[in-house]
This record gives structure tokens, sequence and C-alpha cells, in this order.
């Protein structure tokens, strides 16, 4: 069984209503596997949590259809049903075909689509929206819709009546306004589910909105339409080397892909957690792996925290390989400015990082291998995507060497990204492992040899 949930247009309340479904239909013993469409790690880790298990990623640019659907299938296994959330409007995406968009996802995965309605201020005007969505591509499977923030019962009446006799698909849900509870955001989106004390709390609030105002019983009937797909070996042999990758995970670093610490740990890596606000010095690792986060709201905690960074910048002088995205960039950095604040990091790389009030990268990108490197063979096209506010500041040009192109996107400077400075490669760029398979193989390859020496 499978389903997407997909909207006119992004805060419609998508996220909400797909954590609500997960968390109601596991009440009703169900195992469900939550997939998210597009570049994210916030709303993924929301529905990890709400699953119990880690959402994985869907998405076009990365991955060509064949790719896709291989991911999903092996992704699912185990799973009673599949709920992948959509991203943006569902027609939504790079081009003008649309060929990445939530539509495209759900196409190539035969789920049908349940369409979450934001109904703020209107009643006659859905049936429009839900008719236009229903014939806009035809391939497209509009089967349920959802109705959000709906005023009064009256209202509801008057939505679910006009969208049923001008578009024949059935209204599954009708969600009061002010009932369903509301994730805090910031600057990249939700607050991240590991600085909610409460979170599971507000799971089980959302889900008893789901089981009370949304007919479970016909959204699985829906969920039971969607047609078979290929079958895939998921059979994978784990490389056995031993290597010992260090990952900074925790509340300041949280932003992984599953995919990509699978796919060390395929390649022959032996994961080791690393707590950056506990932990007093790295372990006996031969790789690090940073992540993005948020280490500009934990700018005093991660100065506190003045031999862990020391451990680093001693390891990387050694000659750790180190690999880090954009929040691991800003803390390998000298100092961090934020919100009229300095706070001193790891001093790893020749710059400082400052965090503006606006994006500076947002977005897919895609870049050229132009320098060598120890990951990607010069010449390689790498795709992947960026969203923040910061960017280095208090450099010398001639002390940053970096080892892409930016044929798409901003990085560093709008020029370039990915800075090499002895083993260590840091980038703004977030890359996603199965599309690019040798970053883990070389990764660890890397690693390896650091233990021989």
């Amino acid at each position: 069984m499978r389903l997407a949930i997909g909207a006119p247009h992004g805060r419609s309340g998508k996220t909400t209503i797909t954590l609500g479904l997960i968390v109601a239909l596991k009440r009703m013993g169900l195992k469900v596997q939550p997939f998210k469409k597009g570049p994210d790690f916030i709303d993924p880790a929301w529905l990890s949590l709400a699953a119990g298990r880690s959402c994985r990623s869907l998405d076009l640019y990365f991955l060509d259809k064949e790719q896709l659907v291989e991911q999903y299938v092996t992704g699912s296994q185990g799973a009673d049903i599949s709920i992948i959330e959509g991203a943006m409007g569902l027609f939504d995406g790079l081009d003008l075909e649309g060929s990445d968009s939530t539509a495209a996802v759900a196409r190539a995965v035969k789920a049908p689509i349940i369409l979450v309605i934001d109904t703020t201020r209107m009643t006659r005007s859905a049936a429009a929206i839900v008719k236009g969505f229903q014939h806009f591509e035809p391939e497209t499977e509009i089967a349920g819709v959802i109705l959000n923030k709906v005023a009064r019962p009256r209202h509801e009446d008057m939505l679910r009546n006009s969208i049923e006799y001008y578009t024949g698909i059935p209204v599954v849900g009708a969600v009061p306004k002010q009932k369903t509870p509301l994730i805090a955001e910031r600057h990249l989106g939700l607050v991240t589910v590991q600085e909610w004390s409460k979170a599971n709390e507000l799971l089980e609030n959302i889900s008893i909105q789901m089981e009370q105002h949304v007919n479970l019983k016909a959204i699985l009937e829906i969920a039971q339409t969607a047609q078979l797909l290929p079958e895939y070996n998921i059979e994978r042999n784990q490389t056995v080397t031993s290597t010992r990758i260090g990952v900074i995970r925790d509340q300041v670093f949280s932003f992984y892909y599953p995919e990509n610490l699978e796919a060390l740990e395929q390649a022959g890596a032996d994961l080791v957690y690393i707590n950056s606000l506990e932990d007093g010095q790295l372990p006996d690792i031969q790789g690090l792996y940073i992540g993005g986060g948020f280490p500009e709201i934990f700018g005093h905690e991660l100065e506190q925290n003045e031999t862990l960074r020391t451990s680093i910048r001693n390891e990387v002088e050694k000659g750790l390989p180190v690999y880090a995205e954009c929040g691991g960039l800003m803390y390998l950095s000298r100092r961090l400015h934020y919100g009229g604040e300095s706070f001193q990091m790891c001093g790893v790389l020749p710059c400082d990082t400052t965090m503006e009030a606006y994006p500076k990268g947002h977005g897919y990108t895609r870049m050229l291998t132009t320098n060598p490197n120890y990951l990607f063979k010069t010449g390689t096209v790498i795709r992947g995507h960026e969203f923040h506010h910061s960017q280095i500041c208090n450099f010398n040009p001639q002390e940053i060497m970096c080892i892409f192109k930016m044929n798409r996107g901003h990085g560093i400077d709008s020029n370039a990204d990915g800075i090499i400075v002895r083993n260590v490669i840091a980038s703004y760029n977030h890359l996603y492992a199965p599309s690019h398979p040798e970053w883990a193989i070389n990764f660890v390859a890397k690693a390896n040899k650091s233990i021989k020496k």
C-alpha cells in the first residue's frame, strides 16, 4: 500500500497532516514507511520520529525514474504502507514539464495522491482548484482530498459537496481550523525534532485530530489501489574493512540522509557517533563526517567545548580525512558571527563564517569538479542542494582552494564550493549518496589508508 500527500502550494499543512496520518496508522498496528519528496532534512526527521523508521528521500533531480523506483522499493521493505510527503505545490518543478515535481514522483512509483487543501476564506472555489489539478496532468491520479483549516460545519458541508459534485473525488477528511497543533519554524523551516522536549506528545495530539477528522478506512482503501512495482534484489554485500568513521550527530548537527550513512557502512565503515556538546575529544577514528545543522543556535555551547575543537584541529593536522557539509563547514571555520556575537570554532579552515538575514544559497546545485581531490575525479559533475544563510568572511583568497566550480547554485561565493585543506573537504553543498556512489567508497578508502600510516 502507498500514498502521496500533495497540495496546491506550500504551507497548506502537508507535513502536519502526514505526521498525524503516520501516527494514527501506527496506532492501528501498521508499519509505516515515510518518504519525503525533494531535498530536506528537517521534515524527514519529524517523519522518522512519527513512524519509528528512517524517512527516505525520493528526488528525480538526483535519480532517474528507474533508480528512484528502486530506492522506493528497497526502502519500503517490511512496511505495511508507505506515505510520501510532497514538496511545494503538487506540479511544481525545475522545468516547464515539472519533470521533478511531486506529481512526477508519485507517477513514477504509482502512488495515488491525497490532495491537502488549505480552505481558509474559501468555499466553492475549492472545487475549481481540485478540478484544475484533476485535469492538469490526467495521468496524475488524485484519489482523495483532505480539507484543512475548516471554519465550521456549514463551511465543511459547502466544501465537501462542491468538490464531490464537480470532480467526483471523495473528501476523506476535514480538519477544523486551530485544532491541529503547530510546529514552530525558524529560518530553514520547522524547528528540528531534536530540539523539542515534548515532540512525541505533539505527534500524539496531531494524530488524535486525524483520528477524529479523517476517514482512515477510506485512506487505506485508496492506498490499496496502488499498482504493483518491479521487484529488486535488495541484498547488499558490505565491504569489511572495519574503518572507523566518526559522525558528529546531535541536536546541533542533524542533517544526514540515512542513505548517506548506509552508503558509508556498505563501503566498509564502522560509524562512531560523536556529540559536539558533550564529548571532550575525538574517539579512535580514521575519518570524520560532519553534516549540516544549526551551529549558530548553539554557538556558546560549541565554543565552550574547547577540548573537542582542539582535538579535531590536532587530528586534522595529522592528516585525518574530514568531509563536512554546510553547518559542518561553519564549525570547522575560525569563528562564527551571529546576532552581534562571535564564537570561536575549530580553526581548521582559513576563514570565518557569518550569518545573514536572507538565504545566500537556496535550491538545487550543479557543480563541476575542477581540482584534484580524493572523493571525485576531475570532470565529474555533482548534483546536490544547498540552503544556507551563512557565508565565509575574513579570509585571504590566496588561502582558499576549492574543488568545485558552480554551474548552478551559490556555494561559497557564486563561483566555487568545496574548500580543501589538507585532507579536509568542506562544502555548502549537501550530497545525496545514491546519486554519487563513489563518494562513500572513496571516503572510506581514504580513511582506510590513514590507518596504515
